[in-house]
């Protein structure tokens, strides 16, 4: 066989591309392309921006300095993250995407979940088995068995004292603590925080459950644009009921809200969560507002000072990115992982009515739609080649 690269038969004149292309639109097998963008760690999941090669996924701190700019602070938290809560902007981070225990930062991801699914007005009265399997050591608000509370009274018992106690009687209003953590990790995917494993709804220590800086800066985000959450992460005090119809105040662990313990109220605060276990050490998840202006930044496990570097090291890193606005560029986005919504199907032309390929032996049809009209295109392109070697035969006679 001579293969060249003439586009015409030496013999006939035909155009041999256009016998080529219709035997093989014919008689080629038809191959399912991939869609690209697929996150390969989710086998046929939504579509998703491809992670390689964004800056937070470099370890050490990331920044985009331009000139004039302020120095990054020197913090000394495993993992930091500060980002404009409107644009969703990353302004700076420290290894961003590291995978560490998020203590009670993750009742924001739980938050996020079960608000929309529970009135506030509602009204449940707490059974016995529903306090069932509180962890040792966790944080309570004073939730008791036989006492009829409102939905918004657990609510605060969440934000404000972290109350374990509170999830748990939530979490059981929503199917279940299976249940409550299956959803929170569909909501996490959702939200495109693929760092995060929940395995305790309330933020528990478990072997293997983990979030990241990033992540937790995207729930904190999206917290804000719930009304609801703003406005009890943002609750500095509020009265939780007690029993024979008093109530007793409660105070929000969030010391950079209150200006509680020694620690000076960070000017323009709006919340959001802390937490502490001792796997996770110290964490922290804060919004403020200035001058129009709001961020969003994520502290987990400072590895010097005591337990209240955390809010300092938080207050650094708002200071900074209040200073910094308009003169950095971007590391990335709390947007970037969100999956998208695949392109619908498209209108494909149709070329002509094919007639129905014969059955196969076994009743298989030998030919789908696609070689089917693949089968019209090569039959006119076949024509239109018969039709040229005519008129050059007539030429030459």
């Amino acid at each position: 066989m001579k293969i060249g690269s003439s586009f015409f038969s030496s013999r006939s004149g035909v155009p041999t591309c256009a016998l080529c292309v219709a035997g093989v639109l014919v008689l080629g097998p038809v191959a399912a392309a991939a869609p690209a963008g697929t996150d390969p760690r989710a086998p046929g999941g939504p579509r998703v921006s491809a992670p390689g090669g964004s800056l937070l996924y470099r370890p050490g701190t990331q920044v985009r300095a331009r000139p004039g700019a302020p120095d990054v602070p020197d913090v000394s938290a495993l993992s930091w993250v500060v980002a404009d809560a409107g644009s969703g902007a990353v302004l700076a981070a420290h290894d961003a995407h590291r995978r560490l225990p998020p203590a009670s930062t993750l009742k924001t991801l739980f938050a996020l979940t079960l608000l929309p699914a529970l009135p506030a007005g509602l009204r449940h009265r707490v059974k016995e088995e529903e306090l069932a399997g509180i962890g040792a050591g966790s944080s309570l608000v004073g939730v008791a068995e036989d006492h009829t509370y409102r939905i918004a009274d657990l609510w605060r018992g969440v934000f404000l004292a972290s109350g374990n106690d509170a999830v748990r009687v939530l979490a059981s209003l929503n199917g279940g603590w299976r249940t409550t953590a299956s959803r929170m990790q569909d909501k996490a995917r959702a939200l495109g925080a693929r760092d995060t494993r929940v395995l305790s709804p309330d933020g528990y220590d478990m072997p293997g459950q983990v979030s990241s800086a990033y992540d937790l800066a995207v729930f904190g985000r999206a917290g804000l644009r719930n009304a609801d959450f703003a406005r009890y992460c943002g609750t500095a005090e509020a009265k939780f009921p007690g029993r024979g119809g008093w109530s007793y105040g409660i105070q929000n662990t969030n010391r950079l809200l209150t200006g509680a313990d020694g620690v000076d109220r960070y000017p323009g605060l709006i919340g959001v969560k802390n937490g502490y276990t001792s796997n996770a050490g110290h964490t922290l998840v804060a919004a403020a507002r200035r001058g129009g202006r709001t961020l969003v930044v994520t502290v987990m496990n400072p590895q010097s000072g005591g337990g209240f570097t955390v809010y300092e090291e938080a207050r650094s890193l708002l200071d900074w990115g209040f200073e910094a606005a308009g003169r950095v560029d971007p590391v990335g986005s709390l947007d970037a992982l969100k999956p998208r919504p695949a392109p619908g199907p498209q209108a494909t032309p149709v070329v002509a009515a094919a007639p129905a390929a014969p059955a196969a032996p076994g009743g298989r049809t030998p030919a789908g739609p696609a070689i089917a009209a693949a089968a019209v295109l090569g039959a006119g392109l076949t024509a239109w080649a018969i039709r040229l070697l005519t008129r050059r035969k007539a030429v030459r006679g």
